[in-house]
């Protein structure tokens, strides 16, 4: 399963699309294929942008032919597209991608390492907790704006957080200041216990949805908590 997110380097935003299930191949391939294609993926309205996913796509079957290697994910960076792929060894990997990417006269970069242990995967590829709240948010966006709906209205949001004790929970209550918060029930399932929702009025744009989750993330940290996601209702819906 595929997912894009955004990341801050440096001051720089990388456009990273990872493969969530990829882990589950590491103890068969060990060997580290690195593409690198002098095309901008970011820039959809570019010359040869359609032709490059589908060489993109036919460079991943051909290297995932025979369950020879596996793509894990891609990065887009000052104008090249990163490609990853693990391979069970390193034999033929530079020749498959010259076969595919020099007919189509890219400017490209290829190379392979050892990586048994898929460090960079988890260093440069892998979402950490807080990416992955961001790639669920953009899942909700995407649904409401597929309702129609005005992400640009505030409305109730509300947010759910869960804590290993009731104790942590309580702590976190008791000296819970962030604006514009505030506590609605306490929640508990079988996916989490000692869960809280808390309610906050705020647009749903993908830029408002992330300061409000970022904040809340960092002050659920502090007492050792998880963020369990967000829910709302259409503007529309609210406002009947």
């Amino acid at each position: 399963m595929r997912e894009i997110f955004l990341r801050n380097e440096d001051g720089n935003q990388v456009s990273i699309e990872v493969d969530l299930n990829a882990y589950a191949y590491s103890n068969k391939y060990g060997w580290l294929l690195s593409v690198f294609i002098k095309f901008d993926a970011l820039d959809e309205s570019a010359e040869g942008f359609e032709e490059f996913l589908d060489v993109k796509e036919s460079l991943i079957i051909t290297l995932e032919h025979e369950d020879k290697a596996k793509y894990v994910g891609s990065r887009v960076v000052d104008g090249w597209s990163e490609l990853y792929f693990y391979a069970a060894d390193s034999k033929g990997l530079d020749a498959a991608v010259a076969n595919m990417l020099k007919p189509a006269h890219y400017i490209y970069e290829s190379n392979v390492v050892r990586d048994t242990k898929w460090d960079f995967h988890y260093k440069n590829l892998a979402p950490n907790d807080l990416e992955l709240c961001h790639i669920e948010s953009e899942k909700i966006i995407f649904l409401l704006k597929e309702e129609g709906d005005n992400l640009e209205i505030p409305r109730a949001v509300e947010h759910y957080v869960s804590f290993t004790t009731p104790t942590q929970k309580n702590k976190f209550l008791n000296s819970l200041s962030l604006e514009g918060f505030s506590f609605k029930d306490e929640i508990s399932s079988d996916e989490f216990e000692n869960g809280i929702a808390l309610v906050k009025t705020h647009a749903v744009t993908t830029e408002e949805v992330r300061k409000v989750v970022n904040e809340l993330f960092e002050a659920i940290k502090k007492e050792q908590g998880y963020y369990e996601g967000w829910s709302t209702l259409l503007a529309q819906e609210e406002n009947v």
